[in-house]
């Protein structure tokens, strides 16, 4: 699943960032295949663009950081729901928190907006004071500056004259039905908005900290919330993000927790059955807890004109463009929804990675060189940066250098690479560096994206490496039995079946692993799942060579190269997997048409 990827992703880049310290050198590469643009143009800066940051916390009692920070993100919220203005996600905002570091200009100019907004809020007892000013950051003038003094109750309303004041200065077009949407107050319960605050930041920040204690946490302060106040839209908004991420993520993946976000959401149809949110929701949870893509997509469709500026309603999209075959609206998607969220090193990640699969190796290098400056120590970053070389020009050189940095800075690394360095070692035939990365994958660290293969199937790969046929044959016949329990608990499993298949061919069980394979292929075809589909017609080819029939192998291999997907040149030159059919000329032949121009 992509968007497990997605979360494994963003859990690996928080271990690189609090880990390490310096960035891999890695050598240039600036080859690409035929129709890849060398660099991807940044998006010019609009006049009506603009930054709302984090607000500081002048009041006494720190708890009340939540209370400022909600009081912006209402700010934030108001004006991205005007079409006419471009308004950066809260993601990226929220890493400039107040401090001597914090230079307007030079924010302003890596988020791509022309406008500023800071603020400060104070809490004191019964009253609040908000400040703000809007700053052209292009000259440092001071566009508009104002100071409420007010009663505490009185907060969303200041949030509404502020949003309001924006639009005015910045001279956006706003419809009736945008300006009702930035009147309307979220709760009129301030200890209500207090808890709902604090839960939409664990929400946002579970992937990056302890997830299913943020997540749990955030259902428990949401729960009171509507309780406080059952007429509390927005808290439902987050309860049911909340519920689909349980479930989604496997904290949870049980009909109890599917039906606590069903619960969520009709509170959402109940309450305000046109708005954006509501659609966007019900958006996530098609896709998430019933993998319904085009009921998911239709739902989108409207979020996006409700929303225009939430970056989420467009990497959904993106990410069901993907797994639809849809390449072209899945990047453009994702590369909407980087510019509206463009401090999100996950959105890039995942943006790069389809480049990757549509092999515009340029165009990967200049989407992984802009996440690195947004998260220069994260690791997954740095190794796969590193593999393009490999993957394009079948150079293993800078992702063997990279490794062998990231596991000197700290060998508690190695399990966050051993799937990378195990792959390496087999691509440069060092079994003793296999074994090194073996010793240190951890638990179904041998899948090959959604493939799952077991561990054993890496030691018997490496054990056939080393020339150990007996010792391989062992370590498949272990993995084998692995695959058959998964298989016969749940037979359309096409992954599984795949994985099996190729296992049965390692052993020579050529009709059980030709049949296994093929109906993975029946099972997942390509035009039901890109991303998979094609994964597992590789497989297949794969099948079919090692158990000589190289007709069908070179046939489906063919089919592969015209795919988007991983298989690269890099691949087909160094991976051991291929060797039954090398020396073949038709293998040869497609082996060059990935070679680089």
């Amino acid at each position: 699943m992509l968007v497990v990827a997605l979360l494994v992703s963003i859990i690996a880049l928080l271990i690189g960032s609090l880990t390490f310290f310096h960035r891999a050198s890695t050598p240039p590469i600036t080859s690409a295949t035929p129709g890849a643009t060398a660099s991807i143009a940044p998006a010019a800066i609009l006049e009506k663009s603009i930054a709302v940051l984090p607000f500081e916390n002048l009041s006494n009692e720190k708890e009340n950081a939540y209370f400022a920070d909600g009081v912006q993100d209402e700010i934030l919220t108001g004006l991205a729901r005007v079409a006419d203005l471009k308004v950066i996600s809260r993601t990226s905002t929220m890493q400039y928190k107040v401090g001597a570091e914090r230079n307007v200009r030079d924010i302003a100019k890596a988020l791509g907006v022309a406008h500023v907004l800071e603020g400060s809020v104070q809490r004191a007892g019964s009253r609040v004071r908000v400040n703000a000013q809007l700053i052209d950051a292009r000259t440092d003038n001071h566009l508009w500056a104002e100071r409420y003094d007010r009663d505490v109750a009185d907060v969303f309303a200041i949030e509404s004259e502020v949003a309001g004041k924006i639009v005015a200065q910045l001279q956006a077009k706003i419809s009736p039905s945008e300006k009702a949407e930035i009147e309307k107050a979220p709760t009129n319960d301030v200890a209500a908005f207090n808890l709902y605050a604090h839960a939409k930041t664990l929400n946002e920040n579970a992937l990056l900290r302890e997830t299913v204690k943020d997540y749990f946490e955030a259902v428990r302060l949401l729960d009171e919330a509507v309780e406080r106040d059952p007429s509390f839209f927005l808290a439902y908004y987050q309860l049911a993000r909340a519920h689909d991420a349980i479930y989604q993520t496997g904290n949870d993946h049980t009909p109890a927790r599917l039906a606590l976000a069903d619960a969520a959401i009709q509170s959402l149809r109940r309450l305000r059955p046109d708005a954006g949110e509501t659609h966007l929701a019900l958006a996530r949870h098609l896709y998430w807890g019933y993998l319904d893509y085009e009921h998911a997509r239709q739902e989108l469709s409207v979020a996006q004109q409700a929303l225009p500026n939430n970056s989420e309603a467009f990497l959904f999209a993106a990410y069901i463009d993907r797994r639809q075959g849809r390449w072209e609206d899945s990047t453009r998607n994702f590369e909407h929804a980087s510019e509206l969220d463009p401090r999100n090193a996950a959105i890039l990640r995942q943006l790069s990675l389809s480049y990757e699969n549509l092999r515009r190796y340029a165009d990967t290098i200049a989407v992984l060189d802009r996440a690195l400056t947004v998260a220069p120590n994260d690791i997954s970053l740095r190794t796969q940066r590193a593999r393009i070389a490999l993957r394009s020009h079948a150079d293993a050189k800078p992702l063997h250098t990279t490794i062998q940095t990231i596991v000197t800075e700290n060998p508690n690394a190695a399990p966050v690479v051993a799937g990378e360095w195990l792959l390496l070692a087999l691509y440069e035939r060092d079994a003793a560096a296999a074994q090194r990365a073996l010793a240190a994958m951890p638990p179904d660290g041998c899948y090959d994206a959604s493939i799952p293969f077991p561990n054993t199937w890496c030691e018997g790969m490496i054990a056939r490496l080393s020339g150990d046929q007996k010792a391989a044959r062992d370590a498949f016949t272990k993995a084998r039995t692995e695959l058959e329990k998964m298989v016969r608990d749940q037979p359309d499993y096409a992954e599984a079946l795949c994985a099996l298949g190729v296992v049965d061919a390692a052993l020579g069980n050529k009709e059980d692993a030709i049949r296994e394979g093929r109906r993975a292929v029946e099972l997942m075809p390509v035009s039901k799942n890109a991303i998979e589909g094609s994964l597992l017609i590789k497989y297949l080819a794969a099948i079919y060579a090692w158990t000589g029939e190289k007709d069908r192998a070179l046939e489906q291999l063919d089919k592969a190269v015209h795919l988007p997907c991983y298989l690269s040149y890099g691949e087909l030159r160094l991976h051991p997997i291929w060797d039954p059919l090398r020396g073949d000329s038709r293998f040869e032949k497609i082996v060059a048409s990935l070679a680089p121009k």
